[in-house]
C-alpha cells in the first residue's frame, strides 16, 4: 500500500485490491511481481535502490502492460506467428512442468526401466543391403527418386536383390554384406538411413530414403538383439526419459482438459 501511494496515479491506494501496486485498464500489477523486479535491481546495485528507481521500475511494468494490452487489441496474438509460437511454447512449458516437480524414487525408476528395457537396449547388430541412386543436383533428384521407387517395387515383388542392385549406382564406400554394429553401419549409411533401418523388420524393404548424396533403398536381411545396460550405468538417461514421458503425459492431459472445456466445431469435410 505504501508503494502504491508513492507512485500515485488516477487510482488511489485505497481503491487497489490487496497485493497489488497498480492497475492498468482494470488489470492489476501484483506486488509480488513488482518486488521481484526491485529485488533483482538491488542485487546488482551496491548503493541500493532509491525511491526514484522504484518509480522507474513500476513505470516500466505499467508500460509493458500497456504494450501487451495494445498487442492483444491489434490481434497480434493471432496474426503474428512469432507471438503465437512464443505464447504456445510458454503454455506448453508450464503444462509439462506440472509433472516434473516431484523427483521419482529409485523404486519408481527401476520399475520404469524394467518395463522399458527394449527401449534402453543397444540396437545390436544389423545386416543391411542397399541399392543407392546418385542425386548430385536438383535436376538429378527426380530421376533418381523414380529409379529408387522402381527398385522398391521390384524387390517387394520378389525379384533377386543382385538383379535390382545392378540397376543402382556405384557406392562411394560399398556396404559390407554382413552383420554390423549400429555405429559402424551408420558410417556407411549416414544418420537418416540408419534411423529408417531401426524401424524395419527382417525381410522388409524401405521406401526410398533421401540423403545429401542421393536415394537409398534398404533391405534389412537380419538383426540380432542388443542387451540393456545395467541400471546404475545409465541411471541419468533413465531419469531423463522418465521425465520426458511424464512431461508428454502432463501436456496431453492438459490439452485434453482444454479441449473438453472448449466449444470446437469441425467441418464435415476437411480438404
Amino acid at each position: 500500500m505504501a508503494a502504491a501511494g508513492l507512485f500515485g496515479g488516477r487510482t488511489t491506494a485505497a481503491q487497489l485490491p490487496p497485493g497489488t501496486v497498480a492497475r492498468v485498464n482494470g488489470v492489476p500489477i501484483r506486488l509480488e511481481e513488482y518486488q521481484r523486479a526491485v529485488n533483482g535491481l538491488m542485487s546488482d546495485r551496491r548503493s541500493g535502490v532509491t525511491a526514484e528507481i522504484r518509480r522507474q521500475v513500476l513505470d516500466r511494468m505499467i508500460e509493458e502492460e500497456l504494450l501487451l494490452q495494445k498487442a492483444l487489441s491489434l490481434g497480434l496474438v493471432r496474426d503474428d506467428l512469432r507471438v503465437r509460437r512464443a505464447l504456445t511454447s510458454a503454455v506448453i512449458e508450464t503444462a509439462s512442468a506440472r509433472e516434473n516437480t516431484a523427483e521419482p524414487s529409485d523404486d519408481e525408476l527401476q520399475k520404469f526401466y524394467q518395463g522399458e528395457q527394449d527401449f534402453f537396449a543397444s540396437p545390436g547388430q544389423l545386416h543391411v543391403r542397399q541399392v543407392w541412386f546418385r542425386a548430385n543436383s536438383p535436376e538429378d533428384a527426380a530421376a533418381a527418386q523414380q529409379r529408387a521407387a522402381d527398385a522398391v517395387r521390384r524387390l517387394r515383388a520378389g525379384e533377386a536383390f543382385a538383379a535390382v542392385r545392378a540397376g543402382g549406382d556405384e557406392e562411394f564406400a560399398p556396404l559390407p554384406d554382413a552383420l554390423l554394429p549400429a555405429a559402424k553401419l551408420g558410417d556407411y549409411l549416414g544418420p537418416t538411413a540408419l534411423r529408417t533401418v531401426f524401424s524395419m523388420q527382417p525381410g522388409e524393404v524401405s521406401e526410398p530414403v533421401r540423403s545429401n548424396t542421393g536415394y537409398h533403398v534398404l533391405l534389412l536381411v537380419d538383426r540380432t538383439p542388443g542387451d540393456a545396460p545395467p541400471f546404475d550405468d545409465i541411471k541419468p538417461q533413465i531419469l531423463a526419459e522418465y521425465r520426458r514421458r511424464a512431461s508428454d503425459h502432463a501436456l496431453r492431459q492438459y490439452l485434453d482438459e482444454l479441449r473438453h472445456g472448449a466449444d470446437v466445431t469441425i467441418a464435415p469435410e476437411i480438404p
